[in-house]
C-alpha cells in the first residue's frame, strides 16, 4: 500500500487545520503515501513537522475572486504533472481543479465536503458569486462517486440536495492525556471564571460581537478569553475599547493546535453561539465544541441542529435562548451560580470524550479508501 499516493488539497492553513492534519497522519500511518498541498499567507505560521510530504503556494492574492482563480488554476497545473492515484479535495473550494485533474489523468477523486460553502454568510451577501459556486456544485457534485463529510445534519442535506449517497467521518479530536505545561498559564487569572471561544473562524454572525458586550453585565470575576483569528476581531479589539472591557476581555492570536489546547484546559466554560443565518451555520458543527469536550470544558451554545443533539445526548452543558448581551450575561451568572449543575457536566464530559473520539472515526475513514482502492485496482 506503500506505494499508494495520495494527494490532499486545501485552502485552509496546513498548520491550523486539525480536520486535515488528523485525515493526512491517519492515511499515512495505516500506508498510504501522502501529499499535502495549500497556501502560504502573510501571516501563515512556519509549517510544523509532518511524516508526510506538504507544498504551500505562494499567491498574490489572499482573498477574493483574484485569490481563488490563481490558487485553482496553480492547484490544476501541479494536480496534473505530480503523481497520484487518489485525489482528494477539501470542501468546494478546491473541487474544479480536482475534478477535471482526475478526468485528465484517470484517477479516483474523494471529496471530503466539511462545509457548505454556498450557504456561508460572505456569499449570501453577494449572490452573483454564489451563484457561481453554486453551479460549479451542480455540475461536479453528483459526478463524484467517493463523498464524505462531517456530521449527520449536513450529510442530510447533500443527499436530499443531491441524491449522491456521502458517508460522515466525524471531526472529532484525538483522545489523549495532555498535562498544562506552566509556560502558558494565563497571567492574573488565578481567581477568574474563564470564559473562551476560540478557532480560525472567529468571523461574522458567529455571536462574538454580543459575547464581548455580555461582559458589560458581568463583573471583574469573568474573563472573555478569544483565542485564534478571523474577520472581525478588529471589530471585537474595537468594542473591548468603546466599552472600557481590556479587563475582562483578552485575545491571543492563532497558535498550533497543541497550545490552543494548553488555554482551552484552563478555561471554564466554552462558547459557541453560531447564528442560524445561514445553511452552512445552521447544518455546521463547530469543531470548537469537541475540543471543549476533550478538554474537559462545559459548554455554551446557541440551538444549532447537531450541536443541541450532542450536548442533550450527553449533558455537557446548556443553551442561549437570544443573542442579546443581557440574555448571555445571565446564563453565564446562572452557570457560575450553580457549581451542583456544573459538576454534573463536568463528569459527563469524562464520558463524553471517552465514545466521541478520532479512534472510532478513522475507521470510517479507512474503509472509504480502502474500498476506493479495491474498486479502482490500487495496490
Amino acid at each position: 500500500m506503500s506505494n499508494t499516493r495520495i494527494i490532499v488539497s486545501v485552502t485552509t492553513d496546513l498548520v491550523t487545520d486539525q480536520r486535515v492534519y488528523k485525515v493526512c497522519n491517519s492515511l499515512y500511518t495505516h500506508g498510504y503515501d501522502i501529499l499535502l498541498v495549500g497556501r502560504k499567507k502573510k501571516d501563515s505560521m512556519p509549517m510544523d513537522s509532518r511524516p508526510y510530504k506538504t507544498h504551500r503556494f505562494n499567491l498574490w492574492f489572499e482573498k477574493g475572486p483574484l485569490f481563488y482563480a490563481q490558487y485553482n488554476l496553480y492547484l490544476f497545473f501541479y494536480l496534473l504533472f505530480h503523481k497520484a492515484d487518489i485525489l482528494l479535495a477539501n470542501d468546494l473550494d478546491t473541487l474544479l481543479p480536482n475534478y477535471l485533474a482526475s478526468k485528465i489523468k484517470r484517477v479516483p477523486l474523494a471529496y471530503d465536503n466539511h462545509e457548505y460553502f454556498t450557504g456561508v454568510p460572505e456569499l449570501i451577501r453577494r449572490p452573483r458569486v454564489q451563484k457561481i459556486w453554486k453551479s460549479i456544485e451542480n455540475w461536479i457534485f453528483p459526478k463524484v462517486k467517493y463523498i464524505y463529510t462531517d456530521n449527520f445534519a449536513k450529510r442530510s442535506l447533500f443527499v436530499e440536495e443531491f441524491k449522491q449517497p456521502v458517508e460522515v467521518v466525524m471531526n472529532v479530536p484525538i483522545l489523549q492525556t495532555t498535562a498544562l505545561d506552566p509556560a502558558y498559564k494565563l497571567e492574573d487569572a488565578e481567581n477568574k471564571f474563564i470564559l473562551i471561544y476560540q478557532g480560525t473562524g472567529i468571523n461574522v454572525e458567529r455571536g462574538t460581537e454580543e459575547l464581548t458586550l455580555a461582559m458589560k453585565y458581568l463583573d471583574e470575576r469573568f474573563l472573555l478569553l478569544f483565542v485564534g483569528s478571523g474577520d472581525v476581531i478588529d471589530v471585537l479589539k474595537a468594542l473591548v475599547k468603546e466599552h472600557g472591557l481590556e479587563n475582562r476581555v483578552r485575545f491571543i492570536p492563532k497558535v498550533p493546535h497543541h497550545i490552543l489546547k494548553q488555554y482551552t484546559m484552563q478555561a471554564h466554560l466554552g462558547l459557541t453561539v453560531d447564528k442560524p443565518i445561514s445553511e452552512n451555520y445552521i447544518y455546521s458543527f463547530p469543531n470548537k465544541v469537541f475540543d471543549y469536550v476533550h478538554a474537559g470544558v462545559p459548554v455554551l451554545a446557541s440551538r444549532l441542529q447537531e450541536v443541541e443533539r450532542i450536548m442533550n445526548l450527553y449533558g455537557i452543558g446548556t443553551f442561549v435562548e437570544s443573542y442579546d448581551p443581557r440574555h448571555i450575561a445571565d446564563r453565564i451568572q446562572w452557570i457560575h451560580d450553580n457549581p451542583e449543575q456544573y459538576a454534573v457536566w463536568k463528569e459527563n464530559l469524562k464520558y463524553a470524550a471517552q465514545e466521541i473520539n478520532w479512534a472510532q472515526q478513522e475507521k470510517v475513514l479507512l474503509s472509504i479508501y480502502q474500498r476506493i482502492r479495491e474498486e479502482n485496482g490500487i495496490a
